[in-house]
């Protein structure tokens, strides 16, 4: 129903700033949540940052004031620029997206969302 594909990763030292996208594919109309995740060896995956409808948006405290997501609905894009990057940060970053409501939050959790990309990696050196 959705498809979902991430660009952007690379190598970069501390830092420095990366920009991923996600291109949406399908019935794009119906995902009203939309957020990126990342995981790193030996860690769950966990929560980044999310965009909820048009206006609501939320960060992780470890990326709040280096991260700013965005989307452009004329594209079917999602984006995360990522300024200030640390060795901690890297990971393979994913996008999720999640059919929600208007009238319901959206979740944080990786079982709140339906539909992944197949991940992008990010890595940072010191």
């Amino acid at each position: 129903q959705v498809q979902l594909v991430e660009s952007g990763g690379g190598s970069v030292q501390a830092g420095g700033s990366l920009k991923l996208s996600c291109a949406a594919f399908g019935y794009t109309y119906s995902t009203y949540c939309m957020a990126w995740f990342r995981q790193a060896p030996g860690k769950e995956r966990e929560w980044v940052a999310g965009i909820e409808g048009e206006r609501t948006i939320n960060y992780a405290d470890s990326v709040k004031g280096r991260f700013t997501i965005s989307k452009d609905n004329a594209k079917n894009t999602l984006y995360l620029q990522m300024n200030s990057l640390k060795p901690e940060d890297t990971a393979m970053y994913y996008c999720a997206a999640d059919e929600g409501y208007s009238d319901e939050p959206c979740g944080s959790a990786r079982s709140d969302f339906d539909y992944w990309g197949q991940g992008t990696q990010v890595t940072v050196s010191s």
